[in-house]
């Protein structure tokens, strides 16, 4: 995993590596306003506590588009930084390592598709109904409203990011719960794998980056055609 390099060795990041405190991955989850904790080594460090502005929704925001377009890894902090008219050092008051801002990207994404996800299914009181609503919800972040956050959760996988894999891991565990419960209450007969249906529908949703065009079917009209089948086939075997 890429760390930041400094011209000079005893750099700021350094000299907060020296203050230590427990990393708490559900933490960062439901607090993605908050700076996440980052393993090195042995050791755990925490940033920098968020300045009061808004600079750190707008690096956040330029992360997730650059990592959108250029990946993590051809990613550096300096091109963040650049993004948002910041001096390269002053990004490190922010986020202490391009770790920490992968880990953030993933909370922020998590965070704001799931409301999305959490408005829809209130709406419905059927089961297959809330599976739709919530499957359109999904459909509209990844490709409309939160098109770089969702991007980079799908594309830029745990195992890629080293030293923060199993974080990564925890937040996308916590959002994909979310399907995992809804599909738990459909009316299924008993020899249907509701786990490979979960995984199933995920990854249908998820492959939509690849062919979706705005001037195409509604993120609502797809999700309906998902679901209808998936029901289709339940009923059949049922």
């Amino acid at each position: 995993m890429d760390v930041p390099t400094h011209s000079n060795p005893k750099s700021l990041s350094e000299t907060r590596r020296s203050k230590s405190i427990p990393y708490q991955t559900a933490t960062a989850f439901r607090r993605a306003s908050s700076t996440p904790t980052i393993m090195t080594g042995d050791t755990q460090t925490t940033p920098r506590a968020p300045r009061s502005d808004n600079r750190r929704v707008q690096l956040l925001d330029a992360a997730a588009r650059l990592f959108c377009e250029r990946g993590y890894h051809a990613t550096s902090m300096r091109d963040i930084a650049k993004a948002v008219d910041m001096l390269s050092g002053s990004i490190y008051y922010h986020f202490d390592s391009k770790q920490a801002m992968l880990l953030a990207v993933y909370a922020e994404g998590a965070r704001r598709i799931g409301q999305l996800v959490d408005v829809a299914v209130e709406r419905e009181t059927d089961p297959w109904k809330r599976l739709e609503a919530a499957s359109a919800a999904h459909l509209h972040a990844l490709n409309v409203s939160h098109r770089d956050y969702a991007q980079v959760m799908i594309r830029t996988l745990p195992q890629d990011a080293d030293g923060i894999s199993a974080q990564l891991r925890e937040i996308r565990r916590h959002y994909e719960a979310k399907f995992r419960r809804l599909i738990e209450a459909l009316p299924l007969p008993p020899d249907v794998d509701k786990h490979y249906l979960r995984l199933l529908l995920i990854g249908a949703l998820n492959w939509s980056h690849v062919w979706y065009r705005p001037d195409g079917d509604r993120p609502e009209v797809v999700a309906r055609a998902f679901i209808r089948a998936l029901r289709r086939q339940a009923a059949e075997r049922g």
